[in-house]
């Protein structure tokens, strides 16, 4: 069965997404203030872990900082529901923009990786000992 990686098309159209994707968040009053300036690295990190999530390559986990680097970097932002609702509607926009497959099946595997992604680092981004963490370690691997 093809993957989730496949039927999106693939590391360059997914690229393409966060690419569009990580523009409209530097670009959003609620959530600039999270991303700051940005960083140019983002991209490609935040596309290694949608490809390896969705059953292509293990790049983020082998050799951009794997799901430990994830959680450092959500720690203490504190991220309010509202902005966590705008992630989710951000990219899912970025997602039409992008052009990427419409179809229902592969827009429910997006919404709910987002919803799910998003909500693990809501809670991460608030814990002030390990134990508050969510106890996800590792990159989830997303299937239909």
């Amino acid at each position: 069965m093809e993957s989730i990686y496949e039927h999106a098309g693939g590391h360059d159209a997914l690229r393409r997404f966060i690419d569009i994707f990580y523009s409209s968040v530097l670009a959003d009053p609620l959530l600039q203030p999270l991303f700051g300036a940005g960083r140019p690295e983002h991209v490609d990190q935040l596309t290694a872990f949608d490809a390896e999530s969705f059953g292509g390559p293990d790049d983020f986990s082998r050799s951009l900082g794997g799901f430990a680097h994830l959680i450092a970097v959500h720690r203490g932002l504190k991220i309010a529901e509202p902005q966590r609702q705008r992630f989710v509607e951000l990219y899912l926009a970025a997602a039409d923009a992008a052009g990427l497959p419409d179809d229902d099946r592969f827009r429910e595997a997006l919404r709910s990786h987002v919803e799910f992604g998003s909500r693990v680092a809501m809670q991460n981004s608030h814990a002030e000992t390990d134990d508050e963490l969510h106890p996800l370690r590792e990159v989830p691997h997303w299937d239909w």
